[in-house]
């Protein structure tokens, strides 16, 4: 919005060109997003304690979890305030880019946000019913799949193509099946940062490493001088998702601030299912849909635990791959500490964030 009202006054007032530069809204995007939660978070944890939305811990989790019970949760709400506000007032309004991420994630939002409502307020034990979320992912899948195929944001040529990690000047087509790989994008990502979300500060900080990796991404992809040094494809106007990701990473720190051990508020599914969403609708609109794998690598491990776990218990006579899944409680039921093993999780996943963005250039 900013961009629109002020940056055309440029000619008129010297200082108002600040507003053209991505790096000075994603700079201010990413304050604004810290300031929404470092100046709403002690009062939203207050409203929450005041309705009864606490969180109530399964009897069939860890031990150490029970303490946990009554914390206030639905911080989520804290999270998508603290994304779309600053995206809505720093990045253009008038590219499709805007529009789409901002649709992934409170469409998913909106889908936790339900979950949790069933859960805190209704008093049902589990919920929205699985099929009826993955009936909400599958639609949000559906639905950008169709715009994404149809009305691309970036290059035509491109629409339903995808970049391949080490590889250079080569895309990977799909063609139309490029609509159930967007499907397919949305729904594990959405599950797996959903499953990640099981300890103090986990989720959030690993969801601020790879959204920060996304900044850069977004930065070089929407400039013409850093795609062609790269020998990456070149996507005008792509650039603007580097304020969005960077107002994702304010968000999360501000959330951490009170997410951290031992924690004020948890985020609900409302905030995992929209930070999913962020992360898969950043991946699909930059075209780095198999990135993605590596940038959220511990995302991917965690999900690929309980899928293990559940194979072996069902084909291996209830036998079972670890203590228990995800794999953060196996490490916890070994004997770790909650702060050793977030800790030890956010330097696996700054290290899988730093491998991805040598893609660009081992190629």
């Amino acid at each position: 919005m900013f961009y629109h009202l002020l940056f055309p006054l440029s000619d008129q007032v010297g200082f108002m060109r600040l507003f053209g530069y991505i790096t000075f809204r994603s700079a201010y995007g990413a304050i604004t997003a810290l300031l929404i939660c470092f100046l709403l978070g002690s009062w939203l944890i207050r409203q929450l304690v005041r309705w009864q939305l606490r969180e109530h811990i399964r009897p069939d989790g860890p031990v150490t979890h029970l303490t946990k019970a009554g914390t206030p949760t639905m911080g989520g709400l804290l999270i998508l305030a603290a994304v779309v506000i600053p995206t809505l007032l720093w990045q253009r309004l008038d590219t499709s880019y805007t529009w789409i991420i901002l649709l992934c994630t409170v469409w998913m939002g909106t889908v936790g946000f339900i979950d949790d409502y069933l859960k805190t307020v209704k008093r049902y034990p589990k919920g929205l019913v699985a099929r009826y979320k993955l009936l909400g992912q599958i639609t949000l899948g559906l639905l950008v799949g169709i715009i994404m195929v149809f009305w691309p944001p970036g290059p035509p040529e491109y629409a339903t193509a995808t970049m391949i990690p080490f590889v250079k000047e080569r895309m990977l087509p799909f063609g139309l099946l490029y609509i159930p790989v967007v499907v397919l994008v949305i729904t594990a990502t959405c599950n797996a940062v959903n499953l990640t979300d099981g300890l103090d500060g986990l989720a959030i900080g690993l969801v601020g490493i790879a959204g920060f990796a996304f900044v850069l991404i977004a930065y070089v992809s929407g400039r013409v001088d850093t795609a062609e040094y790269l020998n990456i494809v070149y996507m005008p106007d792509s650039g603007e998702l580097t304020i969005f990701a960077l107002s994702l990473v304010g968000a999360c720190l501000g959330f951490l601030w009170f997410n951290a051990h031992p924690a004020q508020v948890f985020m609900g599914d409302t905030g995992s299912m929209a930070l999913g969403g962020a992360l898969a609708g950043m991946a699909l609109l930059l075209k780095k849909e198999i990135l993605l794998i590596i940038v959220g690598g511990v995302f991917v491990i965690e999900a690929a635990s309980v899928l293990m776990q559940v194979a072996s218990y069902r084909w291996r006579g209830q036998r079972r791959v670890f203590k228990m899944a995800p794999l953060h409680h196996h490490f916890e039921l070994l004997g770790w500490a909650e702060s050793k093993v977030v800790i030890r999780f956010w330097i696996l996943g700054i290290m899988l964030a730093l491998i991805s963005l040598t893609t660009f250039k081992i190629r």
